[in-house]
């Protein structure tokens, strides 16, 4: 070490580079743990899907200052100064043509002044505004509700590929056993070939399962790793002891589906879609009514005419402008048919987005509720995979019962823990997408559901 040390100081390498690049080396083999809280908080300043909705809800707030621009009094000042050359042919009293020219510059200056007084359109355009950040606003709410499912679901599947791999090398570490017993009786004499064949299968077929498992394994980790943008190589895991199989509150699912017709954002988002396309009605029939401004001018010119060619003019006026549309060809009227196509069209979305809320509802409420029964006799099944795993075992040494029978029953014992915990996720998930549909899927319930786990 200290040779290296004296080789860079000669080379005029400095030492500090040299731990730097050890303390980089170290740190690129550095073990990459998170756990679901983490995940989350890292998805929401990292997932390209909610950072453009983000931007998406920054754009449709700008709607407002916009609409509300056109009701404000506008300014514009002009200016124009031209360079003129004059030429001019005068007969005298004899006849004849004189002829003469001059160069001038004239110029003209104007500041306008305008506040709009009495403008329909204006108005139902202020109204659609609001009705449009509204939507936007209930757009990023529910993405943020999205994040929170798409994050725990994805941070529970890989969990679960986790748990199926460590099944599938715990079957074959099983698998293993009876192959060594089948073995070792077939010698002794009282064991048969038919064992070690059979156990030889499954432990062969056990090579296919891993092979599936870590490509699983591999594929969720990726997918969770996409939403938190960096790598990950250790998962939390699911503490049994504190998963409470607790059912949900309200308990009723028509309580959880008027919770989630009050603050569902997908619900408040179709609702500002609907008021927008009504303000449309507006704004399409406004072409029927007359607008009204008031205007404020000052305007100096020079020159302006050739008559005058050096006179300067200083005007000012105040005054009210009127327009009143008389005739359009029927824009108007097809505009306002168009328009209330498309309340119509907003009306039948909502009706539609209100069907299936409470179908997903009813879905994901079922999920927490019918599971926990279903995790419960999973458990009871599992306490009697077990037994009869022991039994199996000590029957087979008894040599009244042959490595088939072993082996089926490791089998049974192995689809019984699949099974359970597969239904613990489904249950862990349908609560989030429960709490999602309500409004509810925020830090906080990614918290309380992060508790469950260990490191």
């Amino acid at each position: 070490m200290m040779h290296h040390a004296k080789t860079a100081a000669i080379h005029g390498l400095p030492f500090k580079r040299m731990a730097l690049s050890s303390l980089l080396l170290c740190l690129s083999s550095t073990v990459w743990s998170m756990d679901l809280l983490q995940a989350y908080q890292a998805a929401q300043q990292q997932d390209a899907t909610i950072l453009a909705s983000r931007a998406a809800a920054q754009a449709g707030r700008e709607r407002l200052p916009q609409a509300r621009s056109q009701l404000l009094p506008n300014v514009a000042a002009s200016m124009s100064r031209n360079k003129n050359k004059l030429i001019s042919a005068v007969p005298n009293f004899l006849g004849q043509e004189q002829t003469s020219d001059s160069d001038y510059a004239s110029s003209n200056r104007t500041l306008t002044v305008r506040q709009p007084l009495f403008r329909t359109y204006q108005m139902a355009q202020y109204r659609q505004a609001k009705a449009q950040v509204e939507d936007a606003e209930a757009s990023l709410a529910q993405d943020e509700q999205n994040l929170a499912v798409r994050v725990s679901g994805a941070y529970f599947e890989a969990m679960l590929t986790h748990e199926q791999l460590a099944l599938v090398l715990a079957q074959r570490a099983a698998y293993s056993t009876q192959l060594d017993a089948a073995r070792k009786m077939f010698k002794a004499g009282s064991g048969t070939r038919t064992d070690i064949d059979e156990a030889q299968a499954r432990l062969d077929m056990n090579v296919a399962l891993e092979i599936e498992a870590r490509q699983n394994v591999a594929y969720t980790l990726q997918q969770l790793e996409i939403l938190v943008n960096q790598p990950i190589d250790k998962l939390s895991t699911l503490d049994v002891s504190k998963l409470e199989l607790l059912a949900p509150q309200p308990s009723a699912w028509e309580d959880w589906m008027a919770r989630a017709e009050s603050n569902s954002p997908q619900l408040q988002s179709l609702k500002a879609q609907l008021e927008a396309a009504r303000q449309e009605v507006d704004k399409a029939s406004s072409g029927h009514y007359p607008t009204l401004d008031a205007i404020a001018q000052w305007s100096r010119s020079e020159s302006e005419n050739i008559l005058n060619i050096n006179s300067r003019y200083t005007n000012t006026a105040v005054g009210l402008q009127l327009n009143i549309p008389i005739f359009s060809g029927g824009y108007v009227n097809s505009s306002v048919r168009q328009a209330l196509a498309s309340v119509e069209r907003a009306e039948q979305v909502l009706e539609a987005g209100r069907r299936d809320l409470g179908l997903r509802v009813h879905k994901e409420h079922r999920g927490v509720t019918e599971n926990i029964p279903k995790i419960q006799a999973l458990e009871q099944a599992l306490r009697s995979a077990d037994q009869l795993v022991l039994s199996s075992q000590k029957s087979f040494q008894a040599g009244s019962r042959t490595v088939l029978d072993v082996l089926n029953a490791e089998q049974q014992r192995m689809a019984v823990l699949r099974d359970l915990a597969q239904a613990r996720y489904i249950y862990l998930i349908s609560k989030m997408r429960l709490l999602a549909l309500a409004g509810d899927a925020d830090v906080q319930a990614v918290a309380t559901m992060n508790r469950v786990l260990q490191p």
